[in-house]
């Protein structure tokens, strides 16, 4: 019953302050639940600095957000788009009773919310919104891909001969993209039942130096927006990339337009500055974590790897999902 409320409110424009937006405008199904968009839009056409993460198996990731250390529970992570002001996004902040109001004069959603917390006197309440969005986001399990078939199914046929390739090289050392992009769910790392309690990782990957010594345009300092430490500059959390090839555009920003761009910026090593002037070398800048070490790739090997990354989407869960959403 929970999660069936969660459904509803994910998709109910109601549940914004002025009742224009979504979860969903920003977290589409056909899109691996981001939204096609570089930079996501709040209320009145407000735009984030940030583009919106995939919520494909979000409920096992270990910190949630781009770059937040803390932010490690999806109740927590949810108050974030709702009362969010700088920019505002779900605009929820001094309109709470007025987002309620809405729901109490629905005698369909009355309904689902005493179905859900039966044991509540007046269950439609804020706290239980959210424990009922989260109970629904813990339900956006993605698993079943080619990829998944092959390595998890036993199907030793359902990648073709291009796919395995792409495997090979991903698992490489040379290109050592498993490494930040690890696990079963192809990103750092996860909780599940019965985990440890993983140390948060986040990656500076070299895309800005904005002062010759590494520094990226604000707001989007990374981790380093929340410790103020220097080392912590550029340092995002590695996103899943599962249905990857739905995400389109890619990085913390929206700032490669397609998968060719972000093979090319890894295998620059991300962009880089001459640090020894004595002999013009060209070395990785400041700041970029130290698996940025840059690869060749030649014509056949890029497209077996992006056939590789094509191989991770879900069909399955992506048709069940638009099938799932409420017009």
């Amino acid at each position: 019953e929970k999660v069936e409320l969660g459904r509803l409110l994910f998709y109910d424009p109601r549940l914004s302050g002025d009742g224009t937006i979504s979860c969903a405008t920003c977290h589409q199904p056909e899109h691996s639940f981001t939204d096609g968009r570089g930079q996501a839009l709040g209320i009145g056409g407000s735009l984030h600095p940030r583009s919106a993460m995939s919520l494909a198996n979000v409920a096992y990731n270990a910190t949630l957000g781009w770059d937040d250390p803390n932010l490690m529970r999806l109740e927590d992570q949810i108050l974030v788009p709702l009362y969010n002001t700088d920019p505002p996004e779900m605009g929820v902040t001094d309109l709470e009773s007025e987002v309620l109001d809405r729901f109490q004069e629905d005698p369909r959603m009355g309904a689902h919310f005493r179905l859900a917390f039966p044991k509540d006197s007046d269950p439609i309440t804020m706290p239980n919104i959210v424990f009922a969005l989260a109970s629904f986001e813990r339900t956006l399990i993605s698993g079943n891909s080619v990829y998944d078939r092959w390595a998890y199914g036993g199907k030793t046929d359902a990648l073709d001969k291009a796919q395995r390739a792409g495997a090979r090289l991903f698992f490489s050392r040379r290109l050592g993209c498993f490494r930040c992009h690890g696990g079963f769910n192809f990103s750092g790392p996860v909780l599940y039942e019965g985990s440890d309690s993983p140390d948060a990782r986040f990656h500076n990957t070299g895309l800005y130096n904005e002062d010759g010594q590494g520094a990226y345009p604000g707001p989007n300092t990374g981790l380093h927006r929340h410790t103020g430490k220097i080392g912590d500059m550029g340092k995002f959390r590695a996103p899943t990339l599962r249905n990857i090839a739905l995400t389109a555009p890619y990085m913390h920003d929206g700032s490669i337009s397609d998968l060719e761009g972000v093979l090319e910026h890894y295998a620059a090593g991300g962009r880089h500055r001459l640090l020894n002037t004595q002999d013009g070398t060209l070395m990785v800048e400041a700041g970029t974590d130290p698996l940025m070490t840059g690869f060749e790739l030649s014509k056949d090997e890029k497209q077996h790897l992006l056939a590789f990354l094509h191989a991770l989407t879900d069909e399955t869960f992506i048709r069940e999902s638009k099938q799932g959403a409420v017009p």
